[in-house]
């Protein structure tokens, strides 16, 4: 009799491109994926670590799981996993699956099954450890295809448990990507996302560069859109951002990593750049596209952060004049040095600036929005939605703005121009085609 596994996912893109890896991997030995409910025989959550309430959130998926079903066999994978070496194992687990052995899945799961396997699954991640091959034949989203080609960091941001729990910077091999790209293209993906733990590394353990493997991409016939994942500011050089502009494929949509507008913030958060320079990329990122989206993550009330130095921040992210902002109280990280930081900034100073930015992000967004009213744009579209009673096609934009048509044909997957015409609703625009 098949055995029926639940899985969920918890956290970034990359783990979302693993666990579609793990559940694919699954179904070609045999397994029965079923919905995350009562009734599984084996429960499988990649979880996340990035802050104490992804902790908590992964806890609570974990005992969700056993509760469902006390006799299953609930693995825990991933980063918060990984982050729980030499401790006691929380009683609703019994495998850890920790980060690089998720290859392994099939092999632990029989291994446990069998009564010879072990409780914890995990490598030290400390030491160096080659890229692991997960790849994927089709993806859960029908029209974009996230690839993964990058794992771990070297930066150890003073806030961040992730090289902790990822390890050193590690490439996937470039032909490999291009012939997960290859399969996808021939089964009708026409846009990819490139992601990675710290995407702007690729390549500097192989003598490769992230600019290397985005030609390689965009010359695999049948490649329509290139995204990319989340990018240090210092990556973005003259050189770079000509180079991505001379390339059809790319979309104009770029997530610079920010954290804090202000220089003195930015030298405690150990990011190893200024304001300034930051400054200094979305100029050139504007200087070679036109009207590309900027989006950004901001972090408020970081250990030490003044009144003078917030003000400093809230200036520079009015200046930058992001499409979306995307803002984070500072929240307390066990394990890292900003744990220990002095002046911590008490809870209800972090709500108020965190209130302040994301009413300044919304008006940016706005603005960045009502400059597209009555131009043409190219659609990929995606799915059907209800909207107000009504039945739309819903797809995005090359700078990733979502819109919305009304149309009785079959619009899905089909990169189609057309006229944006009103707000339709907050976030989307109508169109016409």
């Amino acid at each position: 009799m098949e055995k029926k596994v639940a899985l969920h996912n918890l956290g970034c893109k990359v783990n979302a491109y693993e666990l579609e890896a793990m559940e694919q991997m699954l179904k070609n030995a045999g397994y029965e994926i079923v919905p995350f409910a009562p009734g599984a025989d084996i429960y499988i959550i990649n979880t996340c670590t990035v802050t104490n309430i992804a902790d908590r959130k992964s806890r609570q998926m974990l005992h969700k799981a056993k509760k469902m079903n006390p006799q299953a066999v609930v693995v825990a994978a991933g980063c918060y996993a990984q982050a729980q070496k030499g401790e006691e194992i929380d009683e609703a687990i019994d495998i850890v699956l920790g980060n690089n052995r998720k290859q392994d899945l099939i092999a632990v799961l029989e291994e446990y099954q069998s009564g010879n396997g072990q409780k914890e699954e995990r490598i030290d991640l400390e030491k160096p450890v080659e890229y692991e091959e997960l790849e994927l034949a089709s993806t859960g989203e029908h029209t974009r295809a996230y690839l993964k080609v990058q794992d771990g960091c070297n930066q150890f941001c003073s806030y961040c448990i992730i090289p902790y729990v990822r390890g050193r910077v590690r490439s996937r091999k470039r032909e490999e990507v291009i012939k997960e790209v290859e399969r996808l293209v021939a089964l009708g993906y026409q846009e990819f996302v490139l992601t990675g733990i710290h995407l702007s590394s690729y390549g500097i353990d192989c003598e490769d560069s992230l600019l290397n493997l985005i030609v390689a991409v965009q010359n695999v016939e049948g490649v329509k859109r290139i995204r990319l994942g989340s990018l240090e500011p210092r990556i973005i050089t003259e050189e770079f951002v000509k180079t991505l502009s001379s390339l059809p494929a790319i979309c104009p949509h770029f997530h610079l990593s920010l954290q804090s507008g202000c220089t003195e913030t930015l030298k405690r958060m150990n990011r190893k750049y200024t304001a300034g320079e930051y400054l200094e990329g979305c100029r050139l990122l504007r200087k070679y596209f036109d009207h590309p989206a900027l989006t950004t993550d901001v972090i408020v009330g970081f250990p030490g952060e003044t009144e003078e130095e917030f003000k400093a921040s809230k200036e520079m992210v009015s200046e930058a004049k992001f499409y979306e902002t995307h803002i984070f109280k500072y929240s307390r990280r066990k394990g890292t040095r900003a744990d220990k930081m002095e002046n911590q900034i008490p809870e209800q100073v972090k709500a108020s600036r965190s209130h302040e930015m994301i009413e300044l992000g919304k008006a940016h967004q706005k603005e960045y929005m009502e400059y597209y009213l009555g131009k043409q744009v190219e659609i990929l579209f995606e799915e059907t939605t209800e909207i107000n009673g009504q039945t739309y096609w819903v797809g995005h934009t090359r700078e990733y703005i979502k819109v919305a048509v009304l149309s009785e044909k079959n619009l899905e997957n089909q990169l189609v121009t057309g006229k944006i015409t009103e707000f339709l609703q907050d976030g989307i625009f109508n169109c016409r085609i």
